[in-house]
């Protein structure tokens, strides 16, 4: 006799779209990766998901709510996507080669109340469904910045705005990717599994690098209202430790990880009572993690002695050189700009091209420091990235500058960024012009 899961009281229509709602991205994004990876079609997911979020907001206020809502919706979806493929005469092969693929490995075991199913991820090459899904997406078929656009899109949970920023291009460009992204995906007929575990090192660099993109924009939200969003950064770091259990003789996969902790640690210290962000120069550096630092550091020194150390375990060893500093005035710019300079010949991109001219510019001087960063005027990237305009500014105001200051000031705050961030800049314009 199967017992079925207790129910709360039947919620009215408001009450289970608010229900809905509560379900935080990240809980989406996973249910997408479980269905992706069981279905091998990310477009017949998303569908899915969709639909049964329209049959919760039929069944809930009759039935009452689910236990488990995020396992409720996860087998209705996938109920929903069996129906789809067995009614498609064109999906029928499909069909053929799922039921062969659940002869060899479990899938999510439906009870009497779709409340109690616990999905059960396939022993393959990849033991976490979400990470498992962001190596399907490094399918080799797609050009790498599609691949990226993809993953961050509909696997990261991130915005189409959200992730143009974060690739520092329009958004009009970045809708453009994930349409061809998703037209060569039907043409070519390609199936979202997991790789092989042997196979997994050919993807490795996608993934990786949309772990730091996801970490990125948690750190640091593009728009909206907060400064940090602790979900994104909270998941970034666990797939992070994941892919480097996965991969324990990577070095980049083990400079990724110190970077994130690295990061990570001055959590703390990152934003006042109010949201708004603290700058380094003037955080209390007391409140920084210092078991996190700790490993962080160990781990960043492992990445720089292993072979194929690169971008991320140079990243690290930046971070950590931050980390190692008591105080703001400490900090050893000299070997900051040198390891940016080294980070160039791996990511020639504007974002270290910023990063080095801050840091030549503190070695050697806020005169040399605007001088650099005035070179940089007239690359595009740049001109659309607020913390370039930021960068420009506060090296101004020390100057003395401060008319000069107030015009970056505004300049920064017509472009793209978060609400709390925008405060401040607005009382540091206010400062500059009083």
């Amino acid at each position: 006799m199967t017992t079925r899961t207790p129910r709360g009281p039947a919620p009215s229509g408001d009450a289970a779209r608010a229900a809905l709602a509560s379900l935080d991205r990240p809980t989406r994004t996973k249910i997408i990766a479980t269905l992706a990876r069981r279905f091998g079609d990310l477009d017949l997911a998303e569908d899915a998901l969709q639909d049964a979020f329209a049959q919760a907001l039929r069944t809930w206020p009759e039935t009452g709510l689910p236990r488990q809502p995020a396992a409720w919706l996860t087998t209705t979806a996938a109920h929903r996507a069996l129906d789809v493929i067995r009614r498609d005469a064109v999906l029928a092969q499909k069909l053929g080669s799922l039921v062969a693929e659940e002869a060899r490995a479990p899938t999510p075991v439906v009870a009497a109340d779709p409340a109690d199913v616990v999905a059960h991820p396939e022993d393959d090459g990849v033991p976490d469904d979400r990470l498992g899904l962001f190596f399907a997406c490094a399918h080799p078929v797609l050009a790498p910045e599609d691949r990226i656009a993809l993953t961050l899109r509909f696997v990261g949970g991130l915005s189409t705005v959200d992730v143009a920023q974060a690739l520092l291009i329009p958004v009009s460009t970045m809708q453009q990717r994930i349409v061809r992204a998703k037209k060569r995906i039907r043409s070519l007929g390609v199936r979202f599994t997991v790789p092989r575990r042997e196979d997994l090192a050919e993807r490795r660099a996608g993934v990786q690098r949309v772990i730091s993109l996801m970490y990125a924009e948690g750190f640091a939200r593009s728009s909206g209202d907060v400064h940090i969003r602790d979900d994104l950064t909270t998941e970034a770091l666990r797939l992070a430790r994941v892919l480097h259990e996965l991969t324990p003789g990577s070095a980049e996969s083990t400079g990724l990880l110190a970077l994130l902790l690295l990061t990570e640690a001055r959590r703390p210290a990152r934003a006042d009572d109010e949201g708004r962000p603290v700058p380094l120069a003037e955080q209390d550096r007391s409140r920084w993690r210092a078991a996190l630092i700790a490993e962080g550091t160990a781990l960043a020194e492992q990445a720089a002695a292993a072979p194929g150390a690169g971008s991320y375990a140079i990243q690290a060893a930046i971070a950590a050189v931050h980390a190692e500093a008591g105080a703001f005035a400490d900090t050893d710019w000299r070997q900051i700009a040198v390891l940016y300079r080294m980070l160039a010949a791996y990511e020639p991109g504007p974002m270290v091209r910023l990063g080095e001219a801050v840091a030549r510019g503190r070695a050697a001087g806020l005169a040399e420091g605007i001088r650099l960063l005035d070179a940089l005027a007239g690359d595009p990237a740049l001109d659309r990235l607020r913390a370039f305009h930021v960068a420009r500014a506060v090296t101004l105001d020390e100057l003395g500058e401060h008319r000069a200051a107030a015009d970056a000031y505004r300049r920064a705050l017509r472009l793209p960024g978060n609400d709390a961030e925008g405060d401040y800049l607005q009382g540091l314009l206010a400062a500059a012009v009083s």
